[in-house]
């Protein structure tokens, strides 16, 4: 069962299927999004995650097989069982990744001032000398100087993991590059990145579109992270390959930010995609690390104006390993916060079920500027303001000056919550998904299950999926009672107490109505 059937099997009890206390309502308003791996693919380990305040689960399949990362879905789906918190799930591509094969998995170890060939021809075996490679264009896509990585994460040219390489020559389909540092390479593949070189591979390649039209399909995928992308039209021809799989036309795309392409294009490739990815660790070997960070700034900037989420990436790598982070990591973790530009944050699952620390990020949503915030988005947006963008500033406002606990808003596509959660309220957003009964013309089904799931991996915004029964749009007591179970739930969660104010985003008839209404005992 796909884990997007638990808000359908459930749609008018969520209350009753997560814990009675405000923190295990939300570990944070920022959302985590957890690569789940060889170290953090148990159930045990994801329930920790879980607990630990993973929202969005992160499927990369430029590694293994889809037969293991199902193993890995079906242990994430008990686990979400188990703990009673819901999860998204992001299919990651390979995209036009570049690799060194490994079929031995021997160990490689290079060393410094040395020379190694990179060669398309597979029937080589990996060694010291010879690095056979999936892609036969990267002779006449470089020249001598040029500088190349390969490692399986992280690309410095100080750890022992990768190695960083400078193109000597070119013979034929072969090219010839000189060690810059000593590294110990081990595993099957490794990534292999030239800087500021253009590769010529599709985005979206045909092994990434076999993984999407079947296990993608299979498990009806919430997100899909689109890696390298350089242009809008990758965007645009991934929605159009989604459209065509059924219930994937709904699958939101996330542009991943790789490479000086895609930033030079960012501007165009945030209007066409429904999220951005920084891969912060790509982009530092196309960028200075000193202009990593101003770039990040910019981009988050952008994305929060145009009320779209954005996950930063490479976040407390430490904690693979390790059981704590680096002071350093905890302070990128706060600073991006603090920032006013992080969303979310990727993080890699650890083998113990630790992540980012909660109150890490409490402590620094406390200390939000959110009044400086709202108003420069409200200047950004300026005026005239559509209606709707009128309904959820407005919506904010109520809510901060009558120091509301929860700001509830129903809504069918997600659109209204997700404007709402763009102002940066300093309480949770519950978002009240009303599924829509819809037909292609052989059966009727409800939607709703994906709007809502997607609201997992927007920060503040916490989904409800309603009875199907009650209408969207009502003027009638139905609403009413729809409301009830709303603040039910918030009760229940311990959320909302006795006397505390609620401010609630409403459509009635043709119009959209802010609210605020105060709990009797």
């Amino acid at each position: 069962m796909p884990t997007g059937h638990l808000l359908l099997e459930e749609p008018i009890r969520m209350a009753s299927i997560l814990e009675p206390s405000k923190a295990s309502f939300f570990s944070a308003m920022t959302k985590i999004v957890g690569t789940l791996g060889p170290k953090s693919r148990s159930v045990e380990v994801i329930s920790g995650c879980l607990q630990a305040g993973m929202s969005v689960a992160r499927f990369d399949f430029s590694w293994c097989d889809p037969d293991y990362h199902q193993e890995t879905l079906e242990n994430l789906k008990t686990a979400v069982k188990n703990t009673k918190k819901l999860c998204a799930v992001m299919l990651d591509t390979v995209g036009a990744e570049m690799q060194v094969v490994n079929k031995s998995e021997t160990t490689i170890t290079l060393q410094e001032d040395g020379e190694v060939v990179l060669t398309p021809d597979q029937g080589h075996e990996a060694t010291p000398e010879i690095l056979p490679i999936n892609f036969d264009g990267l002779a006449q896509s470089v020249k001598k100087g040029d500088t190349i990585f390969i490692g399986q994460y992280l690309f410095t040219g100080s750890e022992t993991t990768s190695v960083w390489l400078e193109v000597s020559d070119v013979k034929g389909n072969d090219v010839v590059c000189t060690i810059k540092n000593s590294a110990t390479l081990s595993g099957s593949l490794f990534t292999l990145h030239a800087s500021q070189v253009h590769i010529d591979l599709p985005t979206l390649t045909e092994k990434d579109k076999e993984v999407i039209s079947t296990w993608g399909v299979k498990n009806k995928i919430d997100f899909l992270s689109l890696s390298y992308t350089r242009h809008a039209e990758d965007v645009r021809e991934a929605r159009k390959f989604l459209s065509k799989l059924g219930d994937l036309s709904q699958t939101q795309i996330f542009a991943k930010i790789e490479n000086v392409e895609g930033l030079t294009h960012f501007d165009e490739i945030l209007e066409e995609a429904d999220g951005i990815i920084l891969s912060r660790g790509n982009l530092g070997i196309d960028l200075p690390p000193e202009k990593v960070f101003l770039f990040q700034k910019s981009a988050l900037h952008k994305c929060n104006m145009a009320g779209k989420p954005a996950v930063l990436t490479r976040v407390v790598d430490s904690m693979t390993d390790n059981l704590r982070p680096t002071r350093a990591e905890a302070t990128d973790v706060a600073n991006a916060v603090l920032d006013e530009c992080s969303y979310s944050l990727s993080v890699k699952a650890k083998k113990n079920g630790e992540l980012i620390d909660p109150l890490n990020l409490r402590r620094a949503e406390k200390v939000f500027n959110q009044e400086h915030y709202f108003k420069k988005t409200v200047k950004f947006v300026g005026e005239p303001m559509s209606h709707m963008e009128s309904i959820a500033s407005s919506a904010v406002r109520a809510a901060v000056k009558v120091k509301a606990s929860i700001i509830i808003c129903f809504t069918s596509s997600g659109r209204a919550a997700r404007l709402i959660a763009k102002y940066r309220p300093t309480m949770p957003v519950l978002s009240v998904v009303i599924p829509r009964l819809k037909t292609n013309q052989l059966k009727w089904s409800f939607t709703g299950a994906f709007e809502a799931k997607q609201s997992l991996i927007v920060r503040g915004l916490f989904p409800m999926l309603a009875d199907p029964r009650h209408p969207a749009e009502s003027t009638s007591a139905t609403h009413d009672s729809i409301l009830k179970v709303a603040l039910d739930h918030g009760k229940a969660l311990g959320i909302i107490k006795s006397h505390d104010r609620v401010v609630v985003c409403q459509k009635l008839g043709d119009s959209a109505v802010v609210k605020i209404i105060e709990l009797e005992d």
